[in-house]
C-alpha cells in the first residue's frame, strides 16, 4: 500500500520508519518532509502541510490508500474532513475532536463537565479582568495558557505578578499570537512527576501506549528556557500499573466517552499531559496527535505492526487487535542548534552520519535538516534525534549518548541528564 504523511518533522520521520516495518507498505511519500525523511520517502517540499488543496489533489494524483495526518495545525483546519469528503482514508481526528487540542477553553471546559481532574482554572477576554483574577488567587506560579495552538509558546508559567501581567498583556492587549490568544485560560500550577501516555483510540475502545518522560528545558537540571522537547525516556519510571489504571477509570475512557457525548468522537493518536500530584494524576493538556518527541521512544518498543492499529483504529476495529510491546527501555538525545529555542543558524554541516542519514550504533531520526550537495545540514532548531534501546534504561541512555557524541555540527548542543529523574 502507499501512505502519505503529512509533515516535516522528528515525530513524522519515526512514524515512517516505523510503518516501513511492514512489508504492507511499499510506497511512502510525505509532504513536506525534510532532509532526513527524503531517504525513507519520497518528499514533495513544495506542499505545506496546512495546505489541503494541495494535500488532496496529490492524495489523489499519487492514489494513496492512507493518509497520515501527523501534525496539530493541519487536523485543526480539518484536513482529515476533506480527506474523508473525497473517500480518502485518513489517520486522525476531524476539525471538531481536534479541538481538545486546538482550544484550550474547549478542553478544559469538556474535563469540567465530564469530573476528569485538571488544574483549577478560569477563562479571559479581559487582560484587566484576567490580573484581577491573578491577584486575587495570590498563588504563585501560575499558569497563563493562549486559547489556541501557538507552536508550542502559549502557555507561561508566571513566578509573580510582573510576569503574570506581562504575559496577559502581550496575549490580550498586543495580540502575541493572534487570534490564538485573543482567549486565555488562568489556571493553578499542578505539581509532581510529570507523564506522557499517548493512545490509540477509533473514538470507542482506547488502547494506552507505553508511558514516556519528556525533558522540556533547554539546559541540564531543568533550567533555561522551554523547548519542544530536548529529549525522552520510555517508560516513564513514576507511572506505576496502580496508577495506569486509575488513570484509564478517571481521565482516559472518560475523555472518549465526553467527545462521543459532545458529537465529536476522536479517531486517532489521543495524547494526555498527566501531573501526578499529591491529591492523584490531573490532566494538564491534552494533544490530539502524537507527541514529538515522545513517538521517537515510544515506537521503537511496540511490536505489533504499526499498520495494522492505523487500519484497525481507522476501520473502528481496534478491540479486535492485540497490541504488543518489548519488555525494554528506550531513550532519546535531542541534537539542537546553538542558541535555541531562541535565533539559531542554520546550513551548518553535519558530520558523524552514513549516505541515507544513519549510525550502525543507534537510530538517528531527521527533525530540521535538509539535503543539500550531498551533505545533510541543519535547517531548524531541533536537528536530530538520537534514539536507542536496551534492556535497562541505562543501558538505552549509554547507548544514545555515546552514538550522540559521534554526530557533530557547529554549535551542537544537547542535554546531558535525559532520564537521571
Amino acid at each position: 500500500m502507499t501512505i502519505l504523511m503529512i509533515g516535516s518533522g522528528g515525530r513524522e520521520h519515526a512514524l515512517i520508519r516505523k510503518l516501513k516495518e511492514s512489508p504492507r507498505v511499499s510506497r511512502v511519500l510525505c509532504a513536506p518532509g525534510n532532509g532526513g525523511i527524503a531517504c525513507d520517502a519520497q518528499c514533495f517540499p513544495h506542499i505545506a502541510a496546512t495546505d489541503i488543496p494541495a494535500i488532496v489533489a496529490l492524495a489523489k494524483s499519487e492514489q494513496v490508500d492512507l493518509v497520515f495526518v501527523a501534525p496539530d495545525d493541519p487536523l485543526a483546519l480539518g484536513l482529515v474532513n476533506a480527506l474523508q469528503a473525497e473517500g480518502i482514508r485518513a489517520f486522525g481526528p476531524t476539525k471538531a475532536a481536534a479541538r481538545i487540542e486546538a482550544s484550550k477553553v474547549f478542553s478544559k471546559e469538556l474535563m469540567q463537565k465530564y469530573n476528569i481532574p485538571t488544574a483549577q482554572y478560569a477563562v479571559f477576554e479581559d487582560a484587566a479582568a484576567a490580573l484581577d483574577y491573578v491577584r486575587q488567587q495570590g498563588a504563585y506560579p501560575t499558569v497563563i495558557k493562549a486559547d489556541g495552538l501557538a507552536l508550542g509558546k502559549g502557555v507561561v508559567i508566571a513566578q509573580n505578578e510582573a510576569e503574570a501581567a506581562d504575559a496577559l498583556q502581550a496575549m490580550l492587549v498586543e495580540g502575541k499570537f493572534g487570534a490564538s490568544g485573543r482567549r486565555v485560560v488562568v489556571e493553578e500550577c499542578l505539581t509532581g512527576p510529570e507523564v506522557s501516555v499517548l493512545a490509540f483510540t477509533d473514538g470507542v475502545t482506547l488502547a494506552p501506549m507505553v508511558s514516556s518522560m519528556d525533558h522540556k528545558r533547554a539546559l541540564d537540571g531543568d533550567r533555561g528556557l522551554n523547548t519542544g522537547g530536548m529529549g525522552t525516556i520510555a517508560p516513564n519510571g513514576h507511572y506505576t500499573a496502580q496508577i495506569a489504571a486509575q488513570c484509564l477509570e478517571t481521565i482516559f475512557l472518560p475523555t472518549i466517552r465526553a467527545l462521543q457525548s459532545e458529537g465529536c468522537p476522536f479517531s486517532g493518536c489521543l495524547y494526555f499531559g498527566l501531573m501526578l500530584t499529591p491529591q492523584g494524576p490531573k490532566v494538564i493538556e491534552y494533544n490530539a496527535r502524537f507527541g514529538d518527541p515522545e513517538t521517537q521512544v515510544v515506537l521503537p518498543l511496540l511490536e505489533t505492526p504499526l499498520i495494522d492499529i492505523v487500519d484497525a483504529v481507522i476501520n473502528g476495529t481496534l478491540a479486535d487487535i492485540d497490541i504488543r510491546w518489548k519488555d525494554a527501555h528506550a531513550a532519546c538525545v535531542v541534537l539542537a542548534s546553538g542558541g535555541y529555542p531562541e535565533a539559531y543558524e542554520k546550513g551548518k554541516v553535519i558530520a558523524g552520519l552514513d549516505a541515507s542519514g544513519q549510525r550502525a550504533d543507534a537510530e538517528i531520526i531527521h527533525a530540521g535538516t535538509a539535503l543539500v550537495d550531498g551533505q545533510f545540514v541543519t535547517a531548524g532548531g531541533r536537528v536530530l534525534g538520537v534514539v536507542a534501546t536496551g534492556e535497562s534504561l541505562s543501558d538505552a541512555l549509554d547507548a544514545a549518548y555515546a552514538a550522540a557524541a559521534q554526530v557533530t555540527f557547529d554549535g551542537v548542543h544537547y542535554r546531558r541528564d535525559i532520564g537521571s529523574r
